[in-house]
């Protein structure tokens, strides 16, 4: 697993959220949420930055570069 599937899964475990309601709030599927969190795909550079605003994060701290 890499960073970004792990701090993904973090911050939404931490903000309370299932895959299906951060999947409604970033306009995707739940499956495709899944895939990030397992490492099997990766997010477009839009849709970085949409987590990352969703979360109030970096986009360098959801990339393992920070560690804040």
């Amino acid at each position: 697993m890499n960073k970004f599937s792990e701090r993904l899964k973090d911050l939404r475990a931490e903000n309370g959220l299932t895959r299906a309601q951060l999947a409604e709030k970033l306009n995707v599927s739940p499956r495709l949420v899944a895939y990030w969190e397992n490492g099997q795909r990766e997010c477009s550079f839009d849709m970085l930055i949409a987590i990352a605003d969703l979360f109030a994060s970096s986009a360098d701290y959801l990339l393992g570069r920070t560690e804040f």
